[in-house]
């Protein structure tokens, strides 16, 4: 990596986590640590595994979504044109010099690098945490778009709601994702009840998942544990929440071509152990419409207002099951932002 490259990362760097100096990006020793490249829990059979192609959208949503399973599906991606234009040597001939999200400044401002220069920092990375590309800008990219047309959303999920909002105002929903090798995200829960799905293309990736029952302060980092970096929660937090026993925990590994399935209200954390390259959706399905909105008119009244007006000219069934919500009935699922999330 020559001078003026070197010069690029660490300013990207500073932006997104001014706390560190340079040299403090590896402080942890992270690098060392093959340890929480692997699951903790090795039962098999904790997350059901589904057939894409032999499992029906009416059988999904009533053994998945209605009662708000998780699950890994198998087979979403075997058609898609992703699994052969999302190599990194691909990806930076078509995008090299566009700019891409990886990370956030202290106001919440995105911090931008060109592919090419991403690419190459990722190449030698020794970084514990390392800049991470989850970008949610780029179907509205003249370049970056025609990412759209290199996969189909899941049949399972093609009914999202929230496309009768503005798409101007309702929440960031979809990101392009490439993670290096330590990269991650802490545990949290997705924004408005909503649920999410995340295909893997390229790479491996681990997950541990807490039920909607699971209290926040049973497994969040506690404060001052540690800082708010995915890895640090696999390696502090998860540690000490498996010997308090509290709570019960999911973990899996997403292999290449694995679709995962998160519903409304559960608990996620997600931790690369190689390199990947992936696509997620955020996504308000027919069956979770009367939580999804309880929680958007409470949390984004103006969004509420004009989604309602476009579902009575496009799903009138719909507005009527919003009109007829019980603003104050508890849902049973733990508070959320009413902000963008990201797995």
């Amino acid at each position: 990596m020559d001078k003026h490259l070197r010069k690029k990362i660490r300013a990207a760097k500073k932006e997104c986590r001014s706390e560190l100096r340079s040299k403090e990006w590896q402080k942890l020793g992270y690098l060392d640590r093959d340890d929480l490249m692997e699951p903790t829990l090795k039962e098999e059979g904790q997350i059901d595994i589904v057939d894409y192609h032999k499992t029906s959208e009416k059988e999904f949503a009533k053994k998945y979504q209605k009662p708000g399973r998780p699950c890994l599906i198998r087979g979403c991606v075997d058609n898609w044109a992703a699994k052969r234009r999302w190599t990194i040597k691909r990806l930076e001939e078509k995008y090299g010099d566009e700019k891409f999200k990886c990370g956030e400044d202290d106001d919440g401002y995105s911090v931008k690098l060109r592919l090419k220069h991403y690419f190459a920092y990722m190449k030698n990375n020794t970084d514990d945490s390392p800049l991470y590309v989850f970008d949610s800008k780029f179907p509205d990219h003249k370049v970056k778009k025609s990412i759209l047309k290199d996969y189909e959303v899941p049949k399972y999920f093609k009914d999202d709601l929230f496309e009768f909002a503005p798409y101007s105002k309702r929440p960031p929903h979809r990101w392009f994702v490439i993670g290096p090798k330590r990269s991650g995200t802490g545990m949290h829960i997705d924004p408005l009840a909503t649920s999410a799905w995340n295909a893997l293309v390229h790479g491996r990736k681990r997950w541990v998942i807490f039920p909607p029952s699971a209290l926040k302060e049973d497994v969040r980092k506690h404060s001052g544990e540690c800082d708010n970096e995915g890895i640090s929660w696999f390696a502090k937090v998860y540690p000490r929440i498996l010997k308090e026993g509290k709570v019960k925990p999911i973990e899996f590994i997403q292999e290449p071509g694995d679709t995962v399935f998160i519903p409304g209200g559960w608990h996620h954390a997600v931790l690369n152990i190689t390199d990947t390259v992936a696509v997620t959706q955020n996504f308000c399905s027919v069956v979770k419409f009367p939580v999804i909105w309880r929680r958007t008119v409470k949390g984004r009244p103006k969004l509420s207002s004009i989604w309602l007006r476009k579902l009575q000219v496009h799903r009138p069934m719909i507005a009527e099951v919003a009109k007829a919500v019980n603003l104050d009935e508890d849902d049973g699922l733990p508070p959320t932002s009413s902000s963008s999330s990201s797995s």
